[in-house]
């Protein structure tokens, strides 16, 4: 977690059991997907890893400072087609009633599968924690079926043993929503991948999965895979959005033409296609954000990410956000500064560098093919623009 390559966003660090959830839910390009408790964000970042630029994430978390580090690393790792909400579950589930054909659950719970690794999980356990947790967890389902289109996907999982928030969940969900179906878990990951479902008491839910601590290279988890009935069409929301009138593009505009390549001459065409072609532009006060494509109307919820940060305004000039660093590859820019390890760490401490006098202007920092973030170059040196929050000591 202290390399440079975990700064600039090339991998993300996550329990490999955990994982495992991601598989279940099986995203794919186009999908309309909610997590809808998304904190951290090790489980959105996969997702949005599998999206590969097309169709949209919506990432919600209740509390406002895990909100904060899930936004930060969907910044991290250069997801452009992710917005970031910060909402109660029942005023999230309002705003999109049959929006997503796929939403995951990863339920606040017990924490009995940290036990092995987690002494503060121990502590914290009690029968009354388990009880809690089962009825957040029946409030949060709830509101998930809310949101779900017909024929869409909900997978529900928890870091805990308990059969309270797990097999009885799943079956009291089952039970009190008719139009539900559980779908066996071998369907869907790799055989031969060490996983072992089930629990005696319930040969109902042996279509659920169960991973055991003692059986592989993982903590404890559990996870179910739910299939809504119905044929799943996409319904357009009627939410009108406002656009951004093009006189109040030219200063990106203007960055964008002196700063960035055009999608043919770059490897990575997709997103800089987007960027040339979109009309998804929209400023939140001075803010200039790029929305995914498939994004509804946000107004009326706290948002921390709406989509991608371009920059900022400021009287004649434009300044581009990090957040477009981490989404660009080395070939987008016109102007690049690649750094050798010592170097890099100069920069991720906030330093300035030295650099080519024929770089001009904004430049991206990059290491091993990976952007690290702008600097503004002058004279043969760079002026570090490395965030202030994210430096390293």
């Amino acid at each position: 977690g202290k390399h440079v390559l975990h700064e600039g966003g090339a991998y993300y660090i996550q329990e490999p059991s955990a994982m495992s959830v991601v598989s279940l839910l099986r995203p794919e390009p186009g999908d309309i997907i909610c997590d809808f408790c998304a904190a951290p964000g090790g489980k959105s970042t996969q997702i949005a890893g599998r999206l590969l630029g097309e169709g949209l994430l919506i990432s919600n978390e209740i509390s406002p400072s895990r909100a904060k580090i899930l936004s930060q690393n969907i910044e991290r790792m250069g997801a452009a087609n992710c917005i970031v909400c910060n909402e109660p579950p029942d005023r999230f589930a309002s705003h999109f009633p049959e929006f997503f054909t796929k939403i995951l659950v990863d339920a606040p719970c017990s924490g009995e599968g940290m036990f092995r690794k987690d002494e503060t999980a121990i502590r914290e356990w009690s029968a009354e924690q388990v009880d809690i947790c089962q009825k957040r967890q029946q409030m949060i389902l709830t509101h998930a079926d809310k949101m779900l289109l017909p024929g869409g996907v909900l997978v529900y999982s928890t870091c805990t043993f308990s059969t309270e928030e797990n097999e009885q969940m799943i079956r009291w969900f089952l039970e009190t929503h008719h139009d539900y179906e559980l779908e066996d878990w071998r369907d869907f990951l790799p055989e031969g991948c060490g996983l072992a479902g089930g629990v005696q008491d319930f040969p109902d839910m042996e279509k659920a999965l169960r991973l055991w601590p003692h059986k592989l290279s993982g903590e404890g988890h559990f996870a179910a895979r739910l299939r809504k009935k119905g044929t799943l069409n996409r319904i357009e929301t009627n939410q009108k959005k406002k656009r951004t009138p093009k006189k109040d593009l030219a200063l990106f505009q203007d960055f964008q033409e002196n700063h960035l390549h055009s999608a043919k001459e770059s490897e990575n065409r997709l997103f800089l296609k987007r960027l040339t072609a979109s009309s998804e532009y929209q400023y939140f006060g001075d803010a200039l954000y790029l929305l995914p494509e498939k994004a509804p109307s946000l107004q009326g919820i706290k948002v921390l990410r709406a989509g991608l940060h371009l920059g900022n305004r400021k009287k004649n000039r434009f300044e581009p956000a990090h957040a477009l660093a981490m989404a660009l590859s080395p070939d987008d820019a016109i102007y690049c500064r690649h750094c050798e390890e010592e170097t890099a760490l100069r920069y991720l401490r906030g330093e300035t560098i030295p650099c080519e006098q024929s770089l001009r202007s904004w430049s991206l920092v990059c290491y091993q093919g990976i952007s690290l973030g702008w600097g503004k170059a002058s004279g043969g040196v760079l002026k570090n623009h490395y965030p202030k929050g994210l430096r390293i000591p």
